[in-house]
């Protein structure tokens, strides 16, 4: 292997390690304010009919962390510009406000400061859709699953919110 393609494949190692930090980061912090809150607080809430069980949250995450640290990836390779830095800036915003919603709703134990962050959140999510299609259609493609989710969800939290005010 040259020396040009060492490198190119260390530089892709090193965003490869940003992208999947960043997204870990953001699940650890959720995580740090939702498993103390689960029993009692979050278990004696009223719920709709339509609320997942609590096993499916961990395997869907998951998979949305995934793509979602593959799809930064796949923008942060890109050359630097302001279409990719406008891209990344939504998606690490939407990414700080998809930790802070577990602090909001379950470490604070209100649905309501849940909402105050999920409906900028999914705008967000849409926005960074959006960019990234612009840049690069198959990161954008790998967002789809978590605008579709974090939509469930909004409607969830609201749900919530409604039915224990």
């Amino acid at each position: 292997m040259d020396g040009m393609k060492r490198q190119e494949l260390w530089r892709s190692a090193r965003l490869a390690l940003i992208s999947i930090s960043a997204v870990a980061a953001a699940s650890v912090i959720g995580q740090i304010a939702t498993y103390p809150n689960l029993a009692p607080w979050y278990a004696n809430l009223a719920k709709p009919s339509y609320n997942p069980p609590n096993w499916i949250f961990g395997p869907v995450w998951t998979t949305l962390y995934l793509l979602m640290a593959f799809s930064v990836w796949r923008i942060l390779r890109l050359p630097a510009g302001s279409m990719r830095r406008t891209a990344l800036t939504l998606f690490f915003v939407q990414l700080v406000l998809n930790a802070a919603w577990s602090w909001m709703f379950f470490a604070a134990n209100s649905p309501l400061l849940g909402m105050v962050n999920i409906v900028p959140q999914f705008a967000l999510i849409i926005a960074t859709v959006a960019a990234f299609h612009r840049l690069d259609r198959l990161a954008a493609y790998c967002l789809a699953p978590l605008a579709a989710w974090v939509a469930f969800a909004t409607v969830l939290n609201f749900s919530i919110w409604i039915l224990n005010r």
